[in-house]
């Protein structure tokens, strides 16, 4: 297993929580490079599993480094929606609201926030599988992805066997192709 560094640890110890055996498991294998698919049930940490990798991370980095690191890709549009307003008090409580820009990217994005994502895109982006498909068929869909590390995949058992769930897997294919070093991280109730 892993330790959480100090921030971290020092947010989980503020709210009396403790780091589930299987947060740290997600973590140690993304720090080894791995891809992982964290099954457990609603409730069980598994979201906050999934993007702390990427906090941790991205709290390394320079303030404000531009580029997308991490795709969240979600069944839903409500569901992103929520993902991105409950990241915002972590961020916000451990000091990194201006290192970390976490944004949505859905059929409900307003156009000037789409062509701001063009120009400076977050460094966490949550969406859905037909966003992500319709942000990979741009021109620039290379050098938007260029930098990317991590795609994380919630609820992956509602999209497995679906027609959504094919266009994912034809959108990961791609995203493997402009970012190979990028690991997949899925989740699973």
């Amino acid at each position: 297993m892993c330790e959480l560094p100090p921030r971290f640890r020092d947010w989980f110890a503020a709210r009396g929580w403790v780091v589930r055996g299987h947060q740290l498991a997600v973590l140690a294998a993304a720090r080894a490079g791995e891809d992982v698919l964290l099954v457990a049930p609603t409730g069980g940490g598994k979201t906050l599993a999934g993007f702390l990798p990427s906090l941790i991370e991205l709290s390394d980095r320079v303030a404000g480094e531009a580029g997308v690191h991490t795709v969240y890709v979600s069944p839903l549009k409500a569901l992103a929606t929520d993902i991105a307003r409950n990241l915002e008090a972590p961020l916000g409580e451990m000091g990194l609201e201006g290192v970390i820009r976490v944004e949505t990217r859905t059929g409900d994005t307003p156009a000037g926030r789409r062509a701001r994502q063009a120009v400076s895109p977050p460094q966490i982006l949550l969406t859905t599988p037909e966003s992500l498909a319709l942000l990979l068929s741009r021109e620039d869909a290379g050098a938007f992805f260029a930098g990317l590390r991590r795609v994380v995949i919630d609820e992956a058992h509602a999209l497995a066997g679906t027609k959504r769930g094919d266009q994912l897997a034809l959108c990961l294919a791609r995203l493997a192709t402009i970012a190979p070093e990028a690991r997949r991280i899925g989740l699973s109730a």
